[in-house]
C-alpha cells in the first residue's frame, strides 16, 4: 500500500491521488476513520498536533507514545490494516511555547519532535512560523527554515531509522486548530514566495549538516486559496489558475500540503491533487460532524424519553471553562456568542467531549438509544435525514449512527 513517499510520487505523475490526514483525538473520529480506510481499502494519514499531543500531555492527555497506541488500538479493533495508516505530527515546534524565550522554546520542540519521532511517527510537519517572547508574530524564511532545520537534526538522531522519515515544511500555514479569524485575508501563496522558502530550507538544511535528509522533504504547505472561519468558508475558486505546480519543477519528490480544507466542496479535492495537493489536512470538520450526530439523537431521545437536550450540558461545561472558545468567537450579543459555541465552524466545543461529565452523559444517551424498544424512521429521519438504521442485533444503533454521520463528512477525501 502506498506510503507518503509513494503517494507522493503517484500524485506528482498522475495527480489522480491525494492523502486524507486526519487531525483529531477524538475516538468515534479515529474509528469512523479508520473504518471507512478499511472498507474503501485507502492509506489515511493520523496526525497530532502540538498542543494536542506533545510531552507534557496537550489537552488530549496523551504524550505521542501514548497517542500513537490510542490509534493503533482503534485501528485493531477496527480492522483497519496496519499497513493503511501512517502517522504525523502536526505544527511541530514552539508554538505550545512561544510565551517563552526563543531558546527555550527550541529546546522544549526539540524534545516534541523526538519524542514523536521515538513513537514511530514518520511524517513531520516542522512547523516555527511564529515569533516567540520578543519576537515578531511571524518570522521571515531564513530563521524559520534554520529552526526547522534545529528540529530535523534533532529528529534524525531520535530515528532508530532516519530513511523512513518525511518531512513537510512551510511557512504559510493557519494556526493549530485549523481556523483563522473573520475578515482575515485568504490568498492564494505568491509563487515567488513557495519557492523562496524551499530554497531558504534547503540552504537550511545544507548548513546543518542534513543535504542527504533534503531528499525526504515530502511536502510544503502553501495556501491554494481555501479557508474556513468561526463563521464563514471561504471556497476555492477551480476556475483560477493554477500557478503554484509549477514551483514544484525540480523537485520530483516533493508535493503539496493543504490545511484548513475543512467544510469544502467535494469536487474541490480532486481538483486539488490535479494541481498537485497530495496531502489534505481534515479535522474539525469531522468533529463538528461528530457534534451534529450526537445533538441529532439526543433531540430523538428527547421525544421518547422526555430527556432534556444535550446541549444545555454542553452550554454549562463551556461557560464554566471557556478558555477553548473565548478568544475565538466574537459576536454583537450574547445569543450570537452562544450560537457559536455550539455551531461555530472553528468547532471549539469540541474540547469538552473528554470532559468526565460530558462523557457520562454521552454514554448514558447511547444507552438510551441502543436500548429502545422502538427508534421510529420518521423520527430518525426528522433529525438525521438519510440515516441507515441498524436492527438491535447489529450492534450499537447510536456508534453506528454517530460514525456513518463523520465517515460521510469524510468520504470525499478518498479520491
Amino acid at each position: 500500500m502506498l506510503d507518503l513517499p509513494a503517494g507522493i510520487r503517484r500524485n506528482r505523475a498522475r495527480g489522480d491521488f491525494a492523502f486524507a490526514s486526519v487531525c483529531s483525538s477524538h475516538p468515534d473520529v479515529l474509528a469512523a476513520a479508520l473504518g471507512l480506510a478499511r472498507d474503501r481499502n485507502r492509506p489515511v494519514i493520523v496526525e497530532a498536533t502540538c498542543n494536542q499531543v506533545n510531552q507534557f500531555g496537550g489537552y488530549s492527555g496523551m504524550t505521542p507514545a501514548g497517542f500513537r497506541r490510542f490509534a493503533e488500538d482503534l485501528a485493531r479493533q477496527e480492522g483497519c490494516p496496519a499497513e493503511l495508516v501512517s502517522y504525523g505530527g502536526d505544527h511541530l515546534g514552539t508554538q505550545p511555547w512561544r510565551d517563552r524565550p526563543a531558546e527555550e522554546a527550541l529546546a522544549l520542540a526539540g524534545t516534541l519532535v523526538a519524542d514523536f519521532v521515538r513513537a514511530g511517527f514518520t511524517k513531520i510537519h516542522l512547523d516555527c512560523s511564529e515569533g516567540c517572547l520578543g519576537e515578531p508574530r511571524q518570522l521571515g524564511d531564513a530563521t524559520v527554515a534554520a529552526r526547522a532545520a534545529r528540529l530535523a537534526l534533532a529528529c534524525e538522531a531520535a530515528a532508530p531509522d532516519p530513511s523512513r522519515l518525511s518531512y513537510v515544511i512551510g511557512t504559510e500555514v493557519p494556526p493549530p486548530g485549523g481556523a483563522r479569524q473573520e475578515g482575515e485575508l485568504v490568498a492564494p501563496t505568491d509563487p515567488a514566495n513557495a519557492r523562496r522558502t524551499l530554497a531558504a530550507h534547503r540552504d537550511a538544511f545544507a548548513a546543518a549538516g542534513l543535504a542527504h535528509a533534503w531528499p525526504r522533504v515530502a511536502a510544503l504547505v502553501v495556501q491554494p486559496g481555501l479557508e474556513f472561519g468561526p463563521a464563514h468558508v471561504d471556497r476555492f475558486d477551480a476556475a483560477l489558475p493554477d500557478l503554484l505546480s509549477p514551483v514544484l519543477d525540480g523537485f520530483p519528490g516533493l508535493a503539496f500540503e493543504a490545511h484548513s480544507t475543512d467544510y469544502q466542496e467535494a469536487a474541490v479535492f480532486a481538483e486539488l491533487a490535479r494541481r498537485h495537493f497530495a496531502v489534505l489536512k481534515v479535522g474539525p470538520a469531522l468533529t463538528f460532524a461528530y457534534r451534529e450526530a450526537v445533538y441529532a439523537l439526543s433531540h430523538v431521545d428527547g421525544w421518547l424519553n422526555g430527556t432534556p437536550h444535550l446541549s444545555a450540558l454542553m452550554e454549562a461545561a463551556m461557560q464554566a471553562d471557556p478558555g477553548p472558545w473565548r478568544g475565538h468567537y466574537h459576536g454583537s450579543n450574547a445569543h450570537d456568542v452562544k450560537l457559536m459555541r455550539h455551531f461555530g465552524l472553528a468547532d471549539r466545543i469540541r474540547y469538552y467531549w473528554a470532559q468526565p461529565g460530558v462523557q457520562d452523559a454521552v454514554a448514558a444517551l447511547a444507552e438510551r438509544i441502543d436500548t429502545a424498544e422502538a427508534l421510529p424512521e420518521a423520527l430518525l429521519q426528522q433529525y438525521m435525514p438519510g440515516a441507515d438504521l441498524p436492527s438491535r442485533a447489529g450492534g450499537s444503533r447510536f456508534r453506528h449512527l454517530v460514525r456513518a454521520r463523520i465517515a460521510r463528512a469524510l468520504e470525499p477525501y478518498l479520491i
